[in-house]
């Protein structure tokens, strides 16, 4: 038997596009990109949170001399959140890039360990992440859940554990 997934997303043009508490969000991931440290790669990302509280917050990714090793801005972001506001659900992240090495006019989507930190995240707040993408210009997507990111995921109820 053959199955598919699918899901769906909106897609626009650019930030002009966008309703305005989105805009501001993707605005601010934008300029918090400024703030990242990643002296390896040059490739700088931020991520910034809309809290259920109202609360915004931002993470950068953070690299080291042991390059890999650094941590990503979305597991930056779900860590300071957690730390600040430990029940607290995320509404809404928007996550953007900029980079000396390429050209940030498109979205960039949450590599695999930061799906699964997203999707576990969702899962503890029992709200989904809606996720703005984006680069420095140009297209913006926006997709309903980060869960979404991760078909057939692994979760603690696969270990027993939840």
């Amino acid at each position: 038997m053959l199955s598919k997934y699918q899901f769906e997303y909106e897609s626009y043009a650019s930030i002009e596009d966008l309703k305005p508490e989105d805009a501001r969000l993707l605005k601010e991931a934008r300029a918090s990109t400024r703030q990242a440290y990643a002296p390896y790669s040059k490739f700088h990302v931020a991520a910034v949170a809309r809290l259920a509280n109202g609360e915004i917050l931002a993470g950068t990714n953070q690299e080291n001399a042991s390059f890999p090793a650094g941590i990503c801005a979305e597991r930056v972001l779900l860590s300071l959140v957690s730390s600040l506001y430990p029940t607290m659900a995320v509404d809404t992240m928007a996550i953007s890039y900029n980079s000396t090495q390429v050209d940030s006019d498109h979205p960039i989507s949450p590599c695999g360990i930061c799906r699964q930190s997203l999707l576990e995240y969702e899962g503890r707040t029992g709200q989904p992440i809606r996720l703005i993408l984006g680069g420095m210009n140009g297209m913006v997507y926006i997709i309903p859940a980060a869960s979404m990111l991760l078909p057939l995921s692994f979760s603690g109820q696969d270990l027993g554990r939840v």
